[in-house]
């Protein structure tokens, strides 16, 4: 099992002909030989870790490795909590609902969009609701309006198959 502190480079491991070097108080020395670069991190018991490798020459510092390590899982334990996940919630919808349920619909949409999720709406048509397919947009548009300030539909709706599906993206970001 690799470990994501495999590619870092550390003491004998560092290839390069000469490196930048910045010592334990975080002073840029210069430009010297590895070899030298080593010996000034040993005699302050620490280690000379590789910290950009694409630089030229490479960048090095004196540093606890373990502690570094600690620090870097820290930082992407960090990011990784900062990260929303987006997930598309769906709303199922009859050409004939009554009042009160296209209200308890729409609020749990406007919920879903203010937690910053997509929202898919979906309206389905059964036997002869498909040949009254306009009450369905009727429905459809007045959805798009009352959601207008919390999110915007990504495409105009449109009938396929028995059914209008229509995907509203949150504003709040």
């Amino acid at each position: 099992m690799s470990s994501p502190f495999d590619n870092i480079r550390i003491n004998e491991k560092i290839q390069a002909s000469s490196v930048r070097f910045i010592n334990a108080n975080g002073d840029m020395i210069g430009v010297i030989s590895p070899k030298e670069a080593l010996k000034i991190a040993y005699d302050a018991g620490l280690d000379l870790v590789e910290i950009s490798p694409n630089a030229d020459p490479p960048v090095c510092k004196a540093l606890d490795f373990g502690k570094y390590k600690f620090e870097l899982q820290k930082k992407k334990v960090e990011e990784k909590k900062k990260q929303k996940v987006v997930s598309i919630k769906e709303i199922k919808l009859k050409p004939r609902i009554g009042e009160n349920d296209y209200q308890v619909k729409l609020k749990a949409a406007i919920k879903f969009l203010e937690d910053g999720d997509k929202v898919k709406v979906n309206m389905r048509f059964r036997g002869r609701e498909a040949s009254h397919s306009e009450f369905g947009m009727i429905l459809i548009l007045r959805m798009i309006e009352d959601l207008a300030s919390y999110g915007e539909p990504s495409a105009p709706p449109k009938l396929e198959n028995m059914q209008i599906n229509l995907t509203f993206s949150s504003l709040k970001k």
